[in-house]
């Protein structure tokens, strides 16, 4: 049975009474928000696992929203639209989503997505380095943040779960697959829109220049390499 508080952020009711009681049946415990006015509130009084988030509402959209969130918690957000675009999907992980999916989309499908984005990281084991200084930039991945002088930057779930693998695996050319597979799962072993956003993500955050990176380096056509620096 799955365990774990969610966060149902849509205007339609009907949809809402249907993830409900989806969501209830899978062993989840439910809460609801009719805007994401509402669903800020109830972050306020109320701590949650995961927030599922429609993005085309009246009022506050579900950018806005998510970005909202993101600027203070690490929660697990899944995005509902019915936008298709590539872009639209890079604007959605960019406002800092761990997912998203499409509508209309089928159960099975969508509880899939919320148990690979509700999946955390294991505790660091003594062997693995808990921080990591990059020249003006401390990542504590124990804090899940970065830190840049007296700037705190907190790091996603899922952006966690990323500089980990690149952490434990320096020097190595990792493909675009390996990363999926290690950090998103199966069902997203294709997705390489996804490791893009979330590595562009990653260097706007550990890198001291993002345009030319240092430590987390382009193989082309290929995947990606984390180069450690001098004292590891």
């Amino acid at each position: 049975m799955n365990t774990g508080r969610i966060l149902i952020v849509d205007d339609e009711p009907q949809l809402r009474r249907v993830l409900r009681a989806t969501l209830h049946a899978q062993g989840y415990d439910v809460a609801e928000a009719r805007n994401g006015e509402e669903a800020l509130g109830r972050m306020q009084s109320a701590n949650y696992d995961l927030i599922l988030l429609d993005l085309n509402m009246p009022g506050m959209t579900g950018l806005e929203t998510c970005r909202a969130m993101r600027a203070s918690t690490d929660i697990a957000i899944v995005v509902l639209t019915i936008r298709n675009t590539d872009l639209d999907k890079v604007e959605v992980l960019d406002a800092g989503a761990d997912d998203y999916v499409t509508k209309p989309f089928s159960m099975p499908e969508l509880l899939a997505r919320i148990r690979a984005a509700l999946r955390r990281s294991p505790p660091l084991p003594r062997s693995e380095p808990q921080r990591l200084q990059l020249e003006t930039r401390e990542i504590d991945l124990r804090a899940r943040e970065v830190r840049s002088g007296r700037k705190r930057i907190r790091l996603t779930p899922k952006e966690l779960d990323l500089i980990r693998y690149f952490v434990t695996h320096p020097n190595l050319v990792l493909s675009h697959r390996e990363l999926l597979l290690a950090v998103w799962g199966a069902g997203y072993a294709d997705r390489v829109e996804y490791l893009r956003v979330f590595v562009n993500q990653l260097r706007k955050k550990i890198e001291p220049h993002p345009d030319t990176p240092r430590y987390l380096v382009t193989e082309a056509w290929v995947g990606y390499r984390f180069i450690p620096p001098a004292k590891f």
